[in-house]
């Protein structure tokens, strides 16, 4: 049992409607009561799910409550994967994603490579909102943003700069360029890879909502891969790679090694595993599974022959199932729901 929620009233965000009309599916093979509100994020969206979780139950159109809670880490300086604070690229500058997805009108909007605007979330959903496009990058992005009203500052806090100042000045090997001899050599089943993925610093917070009339929304924010080769864009602002929503079966999210998610259309595929049939936690493994087994480059793999990063995949279904699982474990995501806010252990295929 999770602590217990406040009943603080949160301010409905300006376009949120209460949806209506829509009839949640039962949970298969359990309890015929509805789960009602079920918010599920990554680890560091402790906060993020309850304050979508009291939004979303006050009403608010889940995606709206979904930016709500992402909003809450992208301020926070002390994530430093995430919005204010984030690490940078290899310049030593910070550049942010985001995509959100709205289940009942089937739209999305999303940012990559944004700089110098503390909440990406927000500009996503303004593209969503204002639009008829799903994503903008670079300097178009920030453009629409400050047409948009939001405010330009720096990013780069003092700490993240040190973290990077103390990466180059390493003379790191652990950047994005491979010698054409690592190129061409990659492409092996057993390992002897350098495994050089295995201690960089990834993050990104992605939190998926479900209403109690079974809507669904979702976002997906991050600063993310530190140290990246500027206008890199990861999984996180690609619809179907790091979110996906389809109000008729579920909705789905990532974190961690952005570019094995979006090999693998990550989300999108958890959610068509839901749509067979499995359960939420089941259609985050088979994924992992299929990455497992489908890296071949052997500096993304350990010298057992694993794969040299973690990734994790958060789902919940429109009946209210939930799950989450990691590449290596152990590791906890976030829940909101009736029985409290909490952490709760993700599956893993790999112990470490």
């Amino acid at each position: 049992m999770g602590r217990p929620f406040s009943r603080r009233h949160f301010l409905l965000s300006s376009g949120a409607v209460a949806s209506a009309g829509v009839i949640a599916a039962r949970p298969r093979g359990g309890s015929s009561e509805d789960p009602g509100v079920v918010v599920v994020a990554s680890d560091n969206g402790l906060a993020a799910v309850e304050r979508a979780y009291e939004l979303a139950l006050a009403g608010t159109l889940p995606v709206d409550a979904a930016v709500a809670g992402v909003s809450l880490v992208e301020a926070d300086p002390a994530d430093q994967t995430v919005g204010l604070g984030g690490l940078p690229n290899e310049d030593g500058v910070v550049e942010l994603d985001a995509s959100v997805m709205c289940g009942p009108t089937y739209r999305a909007g999303a940012v990559a490579s944004l700089r110098n605007i503390m909440h990406p979330s927000q500009v996503a959903l303004t593209v969503m909102r204002r639009t008829d496009h799903v994503l903008l990058v670079g300097e178009g992005a920030l453009r629409f943003a400050k047409q948009h009203g939001f405010r330009e500052q720096e990013l780069l806090t003092e700490a993240s700069r040190l973290e990077w100042l103390r990466w180059k000045e390493s003379l790191s090997s652990e950047d994005d360029r491979l010698t054409p001899e690592q190129a061409e050599a990659g492409f092996s089943g057993v390992g002897g890879g350098g495994g050089k993925r295995d201690k960089r610093e990834t993050g990104t917070i992605n939190l998926c909502v479900r209403n109690a009339a079974g809507d669904l929304g979702g976002c997906t924010t991050t600063s993310g891969l530190a140290w990246k080769i500027p206008g890199r864009v990861g999984d996180s602002p690609l619809i179907g790679a790091g979110l996906y929503v389809d109000n008729e079966v579920g909705a789905a999210g990532s974190t961690g090694r952005g570019e094995a998610t979006i090999l693998s259309c990550g989300a999108h595929t958890v959610v068509e595993l839901m749509r067979g049939g499995l359960h939420p936690k089941d259609a985050c493994l088979e994924v992992l599974r299929r990455i497992a087994t489908r890296t071949k480059q052997r500096h993304l793999l350990r010298e057992d022959g694993r794969v040299a990063f973690n990734l994790n995949l958060y789902a919940v279904s429109k009946a209210g199932a939930f799950g989450a699982a990691c590449l290596y474990g152990p590791h906890r995501y976030a829940v909101a729901t009736k029985d409290g806010v909490r952490h709760e252990d993700e599956a893993a295929l790999y112990e470490r």
